[in-house]
């Protein structure tokens, strides 16, 4: 398991496309307060936004319209007691490349992806 990307669902659109860039990323969770998910922004998605000129292209929008506001995908997530084979085959079904990781409560906690299925998952086939 590898750490989240996750930013507050209060968080603006501006905070949103700044941290994509800033650190190269193609996603971000979106939490409530008490760290649950909300859902997945994706930075193609808002691309496609600011294209068909489905959202304002002012850059007044983005520090105004909070990040839960724009979710464009379900919060797909699995718990942490989740076999690994199982996750890897939710990824390929939904075509994704990570998934969430929750704890008991819900609590978003980090994520897993292609990289962690291909690394472990090899030792038990093998």
């Amino acid at each position: 398991m590898q750490h989240a990307h996750a930013l507050l669902a209060s968080d603006s659109m501006a905070t949103v496309l700044d941290v994509l860039t800033k650190h190269n990323w193609d996603h971000l969770f979106i939490v409530d307060d008490e760290g649950v998910p909300m859902g997945r922004i994706h930075a193609v998605d808002l691309l496609k936004m600011v294209a068909k000129k489905t959202v304002n292209r002012d850059v007044a929008w983005m520090h105004s319209i909070p990040a839960q506001q724009v979710l464009t995908h379900p919060p797909l997530t699995v718990r942490a007691s989740t076999p690994l084979l199982k996750a890897g085959a939710l990824m390929l079904t939904h075509d994704l490349n990570q998934l969430g990781v929750v704890d008991d409560d819900g609590v978003l906690i980090g994520v897993v992806g292609h990289n962690t299925v291909a690394k472990v998952l090899p030792r038990f086939l093998l």
